[in-house]
């Protein structure tokens, strides 16, 4: 299971043989953090649609009914600021078409932002670029946001009991497969990639299709698990308290022998989510029977999205995804 992983580091590290010490990663350099009301709107190309009926009563998330925002954030990534939206009370998917060969494939994407925000272009719309360029189409998922993992005095951080995000995931990858026929793809190729609390969106409707909501329409009742999944940057499923080399999972984590083939994105020196996040789930999957491909690099950090740095594996990322979406058959000439 571990062999691509091996590959990849000894990749990775080939470079630093040859110089004897590695650069250091490039620093990030924190600028103010600006954030205004408004509704975050699609960038061109994209058609946002809303996940739920006009009618449905939607839980909110823990800023009630705050207005809507979108902010700039920090630090720097790439040279660049990102962006996110919160106080998401309805959630929407934006759907991007390839403007070429569509190959029927399409690739759900959920940001990151530590629930707290949706990183909207960073881990979202940048995202959605590259997957059109492969021939798919892309859904960028704006869930619902905030929603804090409580903490009590201590005790470890707890998953709430309702996962906002992961019902506005299912919900929409019910969407893709009920409108597959009008959105051009197949409803059995069908994936999603997420990073960091979003990955945990990803895990999470990889191993379940027990739904929390009531059914709304026939698009609650298509499978909202995916049909291939990648994870970068994992986060909130090791139990980091059984000890620094545990690789046992939080409690709430749950694997099925049904979840989808799963690629693991993830640089060793995260700060963030220690890289034992991909570890661990990956070593359950195979225990559980799901192929697992990891792709572990020396260096990168957290939340490196798809912008391009000093740091390998935000530069080799995209060709290692594009090379395991090929061995899949997920891309092909079909």
């Amino acid at each position: 299971m571990l062999a691509s992983a091996l590959v990849a580091l000894g990749l990775a590290g080939a470079a630093v043989a040859q110089s004897g010490r590695p650069a250091p990663s490039p620093a990030r350099i924190a600028v103010p953090k600006v954030e205004r009301a408004g509704v975050w709107q699609p960038t061109p190309g994209g058609t946002q649609v809303p996940l739920w009926p006009a009618g449905v009563a939607l839980a909110k998330p823990d800023s009630g009914d705050h207005p809507e925002a979108t902010g700039n954030g920090s630090p720097l990534v790439g040279g660049r600021m990102w962006h996110w939206a919160s106080y998401v009370t309805r959630p929407t998917m934006t759907l991007y078409r390839p403007k070429g060969r569509n190959t029927g494939a399409a690739m759900m994407v959920l940001p990151g932002g530590g629930f707290y925000a949706v990183a909207t272009d960073l881990e979202g719309t940048e995202i959605c670029d590259w997957v059109v360029r492969q021939g798919m189409t892309c859904a960028m998922v704006k869930y619902r946001t905030p929603q804090v993992w409580e903490r009590a005095a201590g005790q470890p951080q707890q998953r709430p009991k309702v996962l906002l995000g992961l019902e506005d995931a299912q919900r929409a990858m019910g969407l893709l497969r009920q409108r597959a026929a009008t959105y051009g793809i197949d409803p059995h190729r069908i994936g999603v990639i997420g990073f960091s609390a979003g990955a945990y969106l990803v895990a999470d409707m990889s191993n379940t299709v027990e739904r929390s909501y009531p059914l709304t329409d026939a698009a609650d009742r298509q499978s909202p698990r995916p049909d291939f999944a990648i994870l970068a940057y994992g986060a909130r499923m090791l139990d980091a308290g059984k000890g620094r080399n545990s690789l046992d999972l939080k409690p709430w984590v749950r694997i099925s022998p049904t979840a989808p083939p799963t690629l693991i994105l993830h640089a060793m020196n995260d700060p963030t989510d220690n890289v034992r996040q991909g570890m661990a789930y990956a070593l359950a999957l195979t225990d559980a029977g799901v192929p697992v491909d990891m792709r572990l690099y020396a260096r990168g950090g957290h939340a490196f999205g798809l912008r391009p740095t000093a740091d390998p594996i935000t530069r080799e990322w995209p060709g290692q995804v594009r090379q395991w979406l090929e061995d899949l058959g997920v891309l092909d000439d079909r």
